[in-house]
């Protein structure tokens, strides 16, 4: 129609802010979900869900690793993936099963990861595989001491020495040497290796959750300092753990300083005459990095507040047919800012050492799978004849039962549960708030309901 009116809009100023709307499907529902359960995004806040995706199932998989037992969380997984279009499984109403089928594709993504990083540790039902040849041989140490087959019948574990020539070939070539599976060192070695390696993984979830930051604030002030602390700090960290692994041989083992006593003499500007430097100038490097990580907390705290008042009061202005000044509380503003900045200082240092999880379960899912083989299925082994394959079926039916029901319904849940805590506390709280709300369009058919 024409008309000599022009069209015009009021913008209505309103006391929140816009609901928040994701489109998922069945893949990334489950994603969206977990992040949902924290807390929904605000108005065109960085969703964590796009990162949950590999993030979650990575981290479950490093705390749960076995190739065995992610096969058979595959297998379930896969059977739920292609019966998902029976009417009996969706729309069962059993609370237990639809979180379960609700999570299938969560479900398939962990048992894929928990194949890989148990391939990764070399192991299935807490046996070592031996698709490759061992980097160890044992014929010179048997040479150089002198050893005989009776003496190696008789000990089960074995010590290597690597600085004896021609034990000792070269690396494995992809995860961890099937021969520690037969050293009186094993725990040992695993323990230093999950160990670093959950630091080393944690420093880099976190600092990548940092670098997030800067898509919701659009703000240096914040996104600079706390990078400048953490990598100053807990970055360095893992320089010295890399740096320890490279430049230290089995040669030199015996004069290899250590780590930890390093990183606490680095805040007391102190150096231990027994523990020798890792490299020429490392007192001046940790120096210059501690100070740089403490000049970081008072740009944290007074940045950003100083940054919006100044801009506030450059551009204040008014508002048409009441003058409405926009406020700006700047006690509200500096408190906030005071309470993130002790939050995030203090949260780098228990942050990282909650990532230490990773490497507590899955020293504790391999022991309890080791103890599962031992204790029942090695011990049906022994039998022999038409009385032995009796045997043998009826404890191979209580294995398979307490496989599922403690190592993948109890041990999964458990890393689960845990690799959720990571992403809420340690991961999202890093970039996320969480404070927004859900778009629900108008209905009629709701608004029926109501009535």
């Amino acid at each position: 129609s024409q008309t000599d009116v022009d069209s015009f809009y009021n913008r209505l100023p309103a006391p929140t802010s816009p609901p928040t709307l994701f489109n998922t499907n069945t893949f990334t529902s489950s994603f969206q979900n977990i992040v949902d359960a924290y807390g929904v995004a605000s108005y065109r806040e960085v969703n964590p869900a796009v990162y949950t995706i590999i993030t979650f199932p990575f981290l479950f998989a490093v705390m749960f690793g076995d190739v065995g037992h992610g096969l058979l969380m595959t297998l379930a997984a896969l059977w739920m993936i292609l019966e998902e279009r029976d009417p009996k499984m969706r729309n069962n109403t059993n609370e237990i099963w639809r979180m379960l089928f609700g999570g299938r594709y969560l479900i398939l993504l962990m048992g894929l990861f928990s194949i890989y990083t148990g391939a990764v540790y070399n192991e299935c039902f807490s046996k070592g595989l031996s698709p490759l040849s061992s980097g160890w041989h044992l014929q010179p140490m048997m040479q150089h001491y002198n050893w005989s087959n009776e003496t190696l019948r008789s000990n089960q574990y074995l010590t290597l020495d690597p600085n004896v020539t021609g034990v000792f070939q070269g690396p494995y070539l992809f995860g961890i040497d099937p021969i520690w599976s037969l050293a009186n060192n094993h725990l040992t070695f695993l323990n230093s290796y999950k160990m670093k390696m959950s630091v080393i993984i944690g420093v880099i979830h976190m600092t990548f959750g940092v670098c997030l930051s800067f898509f919701n604030y659009i703000m240096f002030l914040v996104l600079i300092p706390e990078l400048v602390f953490m990598l100053c700090l807990f970055g360095y960290l893992v320089f010295m753990v890399v740096f320890k692994w490279i430049a230290f041989g089995p040669q030199d083992s015996d004069r290899a300083p250590s780590i930890l006593i390093h990183f606490i003499d680095m805040f007391v500007f102190a150096e231990n005459p027994d523990n020798p430097p890792l490299y020429p100038g490392q007192m001046i490097v940790q120096r210059v990095l501690v100070c740089l990580s403490l000049l970081a907390v008072p740009v944290l705290l007074l940045g950003r507040p100083l940054f919006l008042y100044f801009r506030h009061r450059n551009n204040r202005r008014t508002v048409s047919r009441g003058e409405i000044r926009l406020e700006f509380d700047c006690t509200e503003v500096f408190m906030h800012q005071a309470i993130h900045t002790i939050e995030y200082c203090l949260g780098c240092i228990s942050n990282t050492a909650s990532y230490l999880r990773l490497w507590a379960l899955s020293l504790a899912h391999a022991q309890l799978s080791e103890v599962l083989w031992v204790m029942v299925m090695r011990i049906s082994l022994s039998w022999q004849g038409y009385v032995g394959s009796v045997v043998v079926s009826v404890i191979f039916s209580v294995f398979a039962m307490l496989t599922v029901s403690i190592l993948l319904v109890m041990e999964g849940l458990s890393a689960f549960l845990h690799a959720l805590r990571l992403h809420w506390v340690e991961f999202q709280n890093k970039f996320y708030s969480g404070s927004g709300y859900k778009f629900n369009p108008f209905s009629f058919a709701s608004i029926q309901h109501l009535e």
